[in-house]
């Protein structure tokens, strides 16, 4: 069914998972804006909205499927033939329609949200897919907390959808439960028993309970698993879903890994800060990849090093994900390197002696002043009289 094996089919549900985050709600404009810029990031599919969850949600997945040509578009039902209706319709502008469509598959969802058996949930299930196979050739079965569920069983669901038609198998760590060599075990054993298994491709959808979503997803997909589900930035119910950003970047990081994606990963940056402006969540700093301080460095050992040879404090180059660049950060622990950069970069070439001087000054300043401008640079130039110093030497240069 994949005619590239490598190749990893990226999932982008910012705007279902991710908006589900408390207060992030978007307006239908404002989500077709992101969808195009996904459109722009090559993501592969982009799930719209949960259309039976409200009226505007229905309209945002109409509009979505109307404003983007490449992607596939994406509902969610949960395993009903209601939800499903709702999701047809609201799919009819769709050039490339998916129903995603499922039920839980843990004993704890069975017996304690459903009230159900397994035999009942499995008839669900089937139901569920052959049902939405009659509108869409495309179909994506979840087994919601598959992460807890019995290995056994999650494999007999597995193999039944698929022989109900479903084209992409979703294993959710809905709770972020998994340790990463449970998870790819889990996705190994369903590679290796489920028979039909070649019939559809694993998708890996990884919560962030216990911060581990990311590697999960990459455990997942070293396994065998072809489809990752995440969101940009990371963002999603509780502490959130894979960040879509992380894995793209580990699988180009590590060519070892052997897996590709159709990613433009240099529109990761202004994306990012696109959802974070439009959902109103800012960006932790120290977020890989697209936080503030990812491609800062403040520490004089790491500024040295970096100053010598940037790869030996950065494994990504910031152009790359398109951050605009990488920054030395003048703090109390920079070094004399660090300051000298700066000192150049502003037109003053100090010699050893002077450098000296002016450094004992500036980590008097910095103990002192937390925000460090380029004017406070050439106020200690001229408190140290370097700055005269430096100036006479340049007219003298110019004289001769």
């Amino acid at each position: 069914m994949i005619h590239d094996p490598n190749r990893v089919y990226v999932f982008d549900t910012t705007l279902r998972d991710g908006e589900q985050v408390p207060g992030c709600q978007l307006t239908t404009p404002e989500k077709i804006e992101i969808a195009k810029e996904l459109e722009a990031l090559g993501v592969d599919i982009i799930e719209a909205g949960f259309p039976i969850s409200s009226p505007g949600d229905f309209q945002s997945v109409v509009e979505i499927s109307r404003a983007v040509k490449t992607p596939t578009v994406c509902a969610l039902t949960r395993a009903n033939r209601g939800d499903i209706d709702v999701a047809v319709e609201s799919l009819r502008y769709a050039k490339h329609p998916r129903i995603h469509t499922g039920i839980g598959s843990s004993d704890m969802h069975i017996k304690h949200k459903f009230n159900s058996t397994r035999e009942e949930i499995l008839e669900r299930a089937i139901d569920a897919v052959k049902y939405a196979k009659r509108f869409v050739e495309d179909v994506e079965f979840y087994a919601e907390d598959a992460g807890r569920a019995d290995i056994h069983y999650l494999a007999q669901m597995i193999e039944a959808v698929i022989a109900a038609g479903a084209t992409v198998v979703n294993i959710p760590d809905t709770n972020g439960y998994c340790l990463p060599n449970q998870y790819g075990d889990k996705i190994r054993f369903l590679k290796e028993n489920v028979k039909n298994i070649d019939k559809a491709i694993i998708s890996v959808h990884c919560h962030n309970d216990l911060g581990l979503a990311t590697a999960n997803s990459i455990a997942g997909l070293q396994n065998g698993a072809r489809q990752i589900e995440g969101t940009i930035n990371g963002i999603g119910e509780r502490a959130g879903n894979t960040s879509i950003e992380e894995v793209v970047m580990i699988l180009k990081t590590h060519p070892s890994i052997g897996l590709h994606t159709s990613i433009n990963t240099r529109n990761f940056y202004e994306l990012s800060h696109m959802v974070s402006t439009q959902m109103r969540m800012p960006v932790q700093p120290n977020k890989a990849i697209v936080g503030s301080n990812a491609f800062a460095h403040s520490s004089g050992i790491h500024q040295d090093g970096f100053l010598k040879n940037r790869e030996n404090y950065e494994i990504i180059k910031p152009e790359d994900v398109g951050f605009p660049s990488a920054t030395i950060v003048l703090t109390a622990r920079s070094g004399r390197h660090a300051l000298k950069f700066h000192l150049e970069r502003l037109g003053h070439k100090l010699d050893r002696a002077e450098l000296n001087e002016t450094y004992k000054n500036f980590l008097t300043l910095a103990d002192n002043k937390l925000d460090k401008n380029d004017d406070d640079l050439l106020s200690l130039l001229v408190s140290d009289n370097v700055y005269s110093q430096s100036f006479a030497k340049e007219n003298n240069k110019l004289e001769n």
